[in-house]
C-alpha cells in the first residue's frame, strides 16, 4: 500500500530522523512509539501530504485514501454534532443536492414526453444509483452508530459542536475519519480524549478494519489490544518488529543484550589480536605473520550496538510552607451545566498529605470538582480552603494555555519571578530542552513537549496541594514514570484526576469514585479499588457500567475476596513457571541440536557442557515448582 524509502528530514540544519525505509500493508496496525519530539507527529504530517521532507521517496497505491487525525483541529461554528459529522460524506452531500434539484423539476414539468424530461428520468437514475453505491441510504444511522460508540449520547446529536470541549469536538473528529472508510488511518494520540467505554469501543473498530492503521499512542495497554507491530523511532533511526508493543520491547531488549554480548566477545578477540601483532612486529622472523593478522583484523565488520536514548527529564516538586491540618473542605457542594446536574451534595474533607485518585466515567465530575477546588469554576454550597493552602494545579488542557508565539524560553521568563528567573534555563534544561531549544516557538512543539513545558513552567509557582487532570496525555513512556516518581517524593496533598492504573498504582492511598452525581470513598489505593469489584483493571469496571451491574456491588465478603486473590496470584506464578519452563526447554534444544549436529567449536568450548547441566538442573527444579503450584491449586 505504502512503501517509504531512505527518509530524511531536518530541522535548523539538524537531522529528525535520516534514512528510514518501512512498508505499510493492509492489515498492518502499527504502534508509532518514542519519545515525545522524536518525530512521530511529523512522520504522520509526511505521509498525509502536510509536510515536506529533504531526501528519500514515498510511493503509495492509485487512489489510496489517506485519513489522518490530527491533536489539533479547527471547527467551523454554527453546526450541530450530526451536522459536522456529516461532513464525512462530500460526495453523497453533494448528490442529495442534486437528487433534489432533479426530483423538484420532474415534478415541475408535463411534457412527459420530451427530450429533457427524459434527460432528467436518466440523471435521476445516475444519481440514485451512485448514491446507492456510496451508502446514501445508510450513512445517518451509520455517523449515529459510531458517535455513540464515542460516548455522545442521542440527546448530543443537535447541540452546536462550540458548545463542547475540545476533547469531545475530537471525538466528532475521529467520527467524521472512521465514516470516510480510508484505507490508511493515521492517528495520532487518539485516546487522550476518550474514557474507557470509547476506548474499548474503539479498539474493536480498529481490530476490524481491514485498511492499515499506523497509530502513535503512549497507552501500553491500547498498543497491546489493538496493534499487530510496533515501528520505533530512536535518535534518528528506527527500529521495525511484527510485534505488538510489549512483546517489542522483550525482543529488543534481548537483542540489544546478545550485541552487547557479541561486541565483548569481539572487542576481545581484537585486543587479543592487537597484542600479537605488537609481539610479533619486534621479530624480523615474524613481521609477515604480524602483517597477515594486520590484513585479517582490517576484514573485520565491527559489531554496532543499537544506539539507545537514555535522556530523561528531570522533575522535582517542592514543598511550599505548611498548611493547616485540613486543607480543602466541602459542605453541600453541587454543580449543573444548565439542566445537566454533574455533582450534587458532596460532603469531602481532605487532610494534610492526604494522596487521592478521582476516577470514574468521562462526565461524571472528576475535572469539574478539580476546577472547583481550585477556584476556575463557581458552585452551590460551601467550599473552604484551610490555612495556608497553596495550589499547584496542572489541567487536562494545560497546554492549550500556553501563547504558541512566543519562544519557550519568554514562556518561563513571563511566568517567572525575581527570585527564580535567572534558574529559568536550569529548569528547561531539566526538561530536556537545552541549548537553542529554548529559542524555538511553543507552537511547533510536539504535544508532548507542550506538556513538559508546562509541568516546568507550573514548577516556578510555590504550592503544597498538588492538582493534577489526566497529566499523563501526551507524555511518552519515560516522561510518565519520571513524573510518577517525582509525585512519590512530592511531601504535600496529592489529587490526581487519571484513568491509567499503571500510573496511580503506588501513588495515591484513597480513592473517589465518581458516579451519578456522587463520590464514593475507598480508603485504600488503586488496586484496593479494583479488588473491591473484583477486577484487575479499568476496562473490566467500564465493561460492567455498560451492561449496568455495577451500580450497586456490594465489595466481596473478605474471605471469598481473600480466595480469589490468592488463585490469582497461584495463576500468576503457574504463567510465570510455564513461561521460564518454555525458555529454558528451547535453549536446552538448541545445544542438543549443536551435539547432534556434531558442531566442534561448541563441544571445545568448556562452558558448553557445564552451562548444559545447570540448563538440566534448572528444568527439574522448574517442573517440581510447577507440580507443586498445580497440587496448591486443586
Amino acid at each position: 500500500m505504502l512503501n517509504i524509502h531512505d527518509l530524511t528530514i531536518s530541522f535548523a540544519g539538524e537531522d529528525l530522523f535520516s534514512s528510514i525505509t518501512f512498508k505499510l500493508n493492509s492489515g498492518d496496525r502499527v504502534g508509532l512509539v518514542g519519545k515525545n519530539g522524536a518525530g512521530k507527529s511529523t512522520l504522520l504530517k509526511i505521509i498525509s501530504g502536510e509536510q515536506e521532507y529533504d531526501r528519500g521517496s514515498l510511493a503509495m497505491e492509485r487512489d489510496l485514501s489517506i485519513g489522518f487525525l490530527k491533536q489539533d483541529i479547527d471547527f467551523v461554528e454554527g453546526r450541530t454534532v450530526l451536522e459536522e459529522s456529516y461532513e464525512a460524506f462530500v460526495e453523497i452531500r453533494e448528490i442529495e443536492e442534486k437528487l433534489f434539484k432533479v426530483n423538484t423539476a420532474l415534478a415541475e414539468r408535463t411534457d412527459y414526453e420530451s427530450e429533457y424530461y427524459h434527460d432528467l428520468i436518466h440523471e435521476l437514475d445516475v444519481l440514485t444509483h451512485r448514491y446507492e453505491v456510496l451508502g446514501g441510504y445508510s450513512y445517518q444511522g451509520e455517523t449515529e452508530k459510531i458517535l455513540t460508540g464515542l460516548g455522545f449520547k442521542s440527546r448530543d446529536f443537535d447541540k452546536k459542536t462550540e458548545t463542547f470541549s475540545g476533547g469531545w469536538r475530537m471525538r466528532i473528529e475521529l467520527a467524521k475519519l472512521l465514516l470516510q472508510n480510508h484505507d490508511i488511518l493515521l492517528l495520532d494520540e487518539p485516546t487522550n480524549h476518550l474514557d474507557i467505554e470509547s476506548i474499548i469501543w474503539f479498539e474493536n473498530f480498529l481490530k476490524g478494519f481491514n485498511g492499515a492503521v499506523l497509530l502513535v499512542s503512549h497507552d501500553k495497554m491500547f498498543l497491546d489490544n489493538v496493534t499487530n507491530r510496533t515501528i520505533e523511532i530512536s535518535l534518528g533511526s528506527i527500529y521495525d518488529y511484527k510485534k505488538p508493543y510489549s512483546e517489542y520491547l522483550l525482543v529488543r531488549g534481548e537483542i540489544r543484550e546478545k550485541q552487547l554480548q557479541a561486541q565483548k566477545n569481539q572487542e576481545k578477540e581484537i585486543k587479543q589480536t592487537e597484542q600479537l601483532i605488537e609481539k610479533f612486529r619486534a621479530k624480523a622472523n615474524k613481521a609477515s605473520m604480524a602483517q597477515s593478522l594486520i590484513k585479517k583484523l582490517n576484514r573485520v565488520e565491527r559489531i554496532e550496538v543499537d544506539a539507545e536514548d537514555t535522556s530523561v527529564m528531570k522533575v522535582h516538586f517542592p514543598m511550599s510552607i505548611a498548611p493547616g491540618k485540613v486543607v480543602v473542605e466541602t459542605e453541600n457542594l453541587s454543580k449543573s451545566y444548565g439542566d445537566k446536574h454533574v455533582l450534587e451534595g458532596i460532603d469531602l474533607s481532605i487532610e494534610r498529605g492526604a494522596r487521592i485518585a478521582f476516577v470514574g466515567q468521562n462526565g461524571q465530575g472528576k475535572s469539574t470538582l478539580a476546577k472547583i477546588i481550585v477556584g476556575e469554576l463557581d458552585h452551590k454550597g460551601k467550599l473552604k480552603l484551610g490555612h495556608n493552602v497553596q495550589i499547584g494545579y496542572f489541567a487536562q488542557n494545560q497546554s492549550e494555555y500556553l501563547d504558541g508565539e512566543i519562544t519557550l524560553l519568554q514562556t518561563m521568563e513571563d511566568a517567572a519571578n525575581d527570585t527564580n528567573r535567572s534558574k529559568v534555563r536550569d529548569m528547561l534544561g531539566a526538561f530536556l530542552f537545552r541549548g537553542d531549544e529554548v529559542e524555538k516557538k511553543v507552537k511547533v512543539l510536539s504535544g508532548g513537549e507542550k506538556n513538559r513545558l508546562a509541568l516546568c513552567k507550573m514548577l516556578l509557582q510555590p504550592f503544597n496541594v498538588l492538582v493534577m487532570d489526566e497529566p499523563t496525555n501526551h507524555l511518552d513512556i519515560a516522561s510518565k514514570h519520571v513524573l510518577k516518581q517525582a509525585l512519590q517524593k512530592f511531601e504535600g496533598t496529592l489529587i490526581v484526576v487519571s484513568h491509567d492504573r499503571d500510573f496511580l498504582q503506588e501513588l495515591t492511598s484513597k480513592v473517589y469514585e465518581f458516579k451519578d452525581e456522587h463520590i464514593k470513598e475507598y480508603l485504600g489505593d488503586i488496586n484496593y479499588f479494583l479488588e473491591e469489584y473484583q477486577m484487575d483493571n479499568f476496562r473490566e469496571v467500564e465493561k460492567n457500567y455498560q451492561k449496568g451491574k455495577s451500580k450497586d456491588v456490594t465489595p466481596a465478603k473478605k474471605p471469598e475476596k481473600r480466595n480469589q486473590k490468592e488463585n490469582k496470584q497461584l495463576q500468576n506464578r503457574l504463567k510465570k513457571v510455564e513461561n521460564e519452563i518454555g525458555k529454558v526447554e528451547g535453549e536446552i534444544k538448541v545445544m542438543d541440536e549443536e551435539l547432534s549436529q556434531g558442531k566442534i567449536d561448541a563441544i571445545k568450548d568448556s562452558n558448553f557442557f557445564l552451562q548444559y547441566e545447570a540448563y538440566k538442573l534448572k528444568l527439574s527444579e522448574l517442573m517440581e515448582e510447577w507440580e507443586k503450584i498445580q497440587l496448591e491449586m486443586e
